[in-house]
């Protein structure tokens, strides 16, 4: 992938890179996740790069590779565990939160279900120094695509109607939960 530009703070401009990642949660964990967002939508950009190339990066398919392994089930377990069932409980009728709500617990599951097969690529691309197959490369494309989508939904919406609805404990109560995760896995990880 190519390398981050310096981060400058809050907010990401169009065309900003993601802050580095770091299993410090910020003070303010809607933010937190927006950036995750940002580290997500790079990700995807170095997965289409990876397989449209004719030769293998090994260096970027071990950062997606580690993506997909530690952070973006983190990530998942942060938004279906601790924020998306917060804005259930805050929203209210006319929010017509809990229909998006569902088809993004769906999406979920999508990519639950299809990124073994990425990660199989990736491993392969690695072990063998070989650009991905015709059928890879496919996998890899359409998991990015969907990636991309649900993205859109959850910046689109779910994080603005959060912004609105959850209190200044139900943040405080999110980050605690974040941060608590990634204590776990990074004690697991020694």
């Amino acid at each position: 992938m190519v390398k981050r530009a310096k981060y400058r703070g809050p907010g990401g401009a169009r065309g900003a890179r993601a802050a580095p990642g770091d299993e410090r949660v910020q003070r303010d964990p809607l933010h937190h996740i927006a950036e995750e967002h940002l580290r997500q939508r790079e990700v995807c950009a170095a997965l289409d790069a990876l397989a449209g190339a004719d030769r293998p990066d090994t260096d970027a398919a071990r950062e997606c590779l580690e993506h997909l392994t530690v952070f973006l089930p983190r990530h998942t377990r942060d938004e279906e565990e601790d924020l998306f069932p917060l804005l259930r409980r805050r929203s209210t009728p006319e929010d017509e939160i809990n229909e998006t709500l569902d088809r993004l617990y769906h999406d979920h599951a999508e990519s639950h279900d299809a990124v073994p097969r990425v990660i199989a690529a990736l491993q392969r691309m690695i072990a063998e120094n070989a650009p991905f197959t015709e059928d890879e490369a496919a996998a890899v494309s359409a998991f990015a695509q969907h990636e991309r989508r649900h993205l859109i939904v959850e910046n689109a919406i779910v994080l603005p109607l959060a912004r609105v609805r959850l209190t200044k404990d139900d943040l405080r109560s999110l980050g605690l939960r974040m941060q608590q995760r990634r204590n776990r896995l990074t004690k697991e990880d020694r």
